[in-house]
């Protein structure tokens, strides 16, 4: 008799929106992992038939489709319906290594102030390392003793774990915000929960974007880094940002989208503005604070036989 197989700790999120065969690819893959982790998918009003082809195609996935785009916040509609302690993300044109999953369950369970997993991130075909790698594992904020890595306040939100309570107890994604930079407030909010969130390169996710520019991406990057700071951060930082981005608009288009859309939320962010603990405001500061410059190699005196004086000077 097959022993039966153990119950998997982590499920997958995954958001989608007229894309359909690229979604209908990264659930193949989900349902190739050793771990069969249970996916749930959040449709975010699709009009490409999204919905009935998952439902043709991947029956046991939990489709949820809330009838309107949601933005990033349908994470947390998915994240409310599955039951694992742990809970993975993934976009529709991203998914996870065979035992991604596995480590990143492992990591949780053995790390319990861990409320985030920032993996590591292979990108195209080839698996090529996504930069963010490097700027993750050669974070300032240095490893703290009860974490499984580099601590950081920033993740790829397609390459990430999430502690299932911990994500939901935070709020989630920020319905504010809808898309676009949207990671930064949570990180933000978990640090300032007291939970640790680190980058663990042996946790790997795929992702296979298509080439080109995203129309309307900039702008509201530009946007929600904005508003976090009027979330967030002390008044001297927002406004200096305000006028940053005001000096912008003139020759920036996207600058003006995004501040455009900073102004029609701003009474709402405004009611909700919660500055965050010293301790977390000192790490973002750090992590925002200019890479020192390397050192300046000493200048080595001439040799004796290159010096001129000044007499010698005076006869040329």
């Amino acid at each position: 008799m097959t022993p039966a197989r153990p119950a998997a700790r982590t499920g997958v999120v995954v958001i989608t929106r007229d894309r359909r065969e690229r979604l209908l690819h990264t659930l193949d893959r989900l349902a190739a992992l050793p771990e069969r982790p249970p996916v749930a998918v959040v449709d975010n009003a699709s009009t490409d038939g999204t919905a009935e082809a998952v439902r043709a195609r991947h029956p046991a996935v939990t489709l949820l489709t809330p009838g309107r785009n949601l933005g990033a916040p349908g994470r947390n509609l998915g994240a409310a319906a599955l039951t694992t302690p742990y809970v993975a993300f993934a976009d529709d044109d991203s998914w996870w290594e065979a035992g991604a999953l596995t480590r990143a369950a492992r990591l949780f369970d053995t790390h319990p102030r861990l409320a985030l997993i920032a993996a590591a991130t292979r990108v195209g075909p080839s698996g090529r390392p996504d930069p963010l790698n490097q700027v993750l594992a050669t974070s300032p904020l240095g490893r703290a003793p009860d974490l499984p890595g580099p601590s950081v306040l920033g993740f790829l939100a397609c390459a990430a774990v999430v502690r299932r309570e911990a994500f939901l107890a935070a709020g989630g994604f920020d319905a504010l915000l809808h898309f676009g930079g949207e990671e930064t407030l949570l990180a933000l909010d978990l640090a300032a929960a007291g939970w640790g969130l680190a980058h663990c390169p042996q946790v790997i996710a795929r992702h296979d974007p298509d080439p080109g520019p995203r129309t309307g991406r900039t702008a509201r990057i530009l946007r929600n880094e904005l508003l976090t700071a009027w979330l967030r951060r002390p008044l001297p930082h927002a406004l200096a940002r305000t006028w940053a981005l005001a000096r912008a608009c003139p020759a920036d288009r996207d600058a003006r989208t995004a501040l455009a859309g900073t102004a029609r939320r701003l009474p709402t962010a405004l009611t909700r503005r919660r500055l965050l603990p010293p301790a977390v405001e000192h790490d973002l500061r750090t992590l925002e604070a200019p890479p020192a410059a390397p050192p300046r190699p000493p200048t080595s005196p001439p040799a004796p036989h290159d010096r001129v004086t000044p007499r010698e000077s005076s006869r040329d």
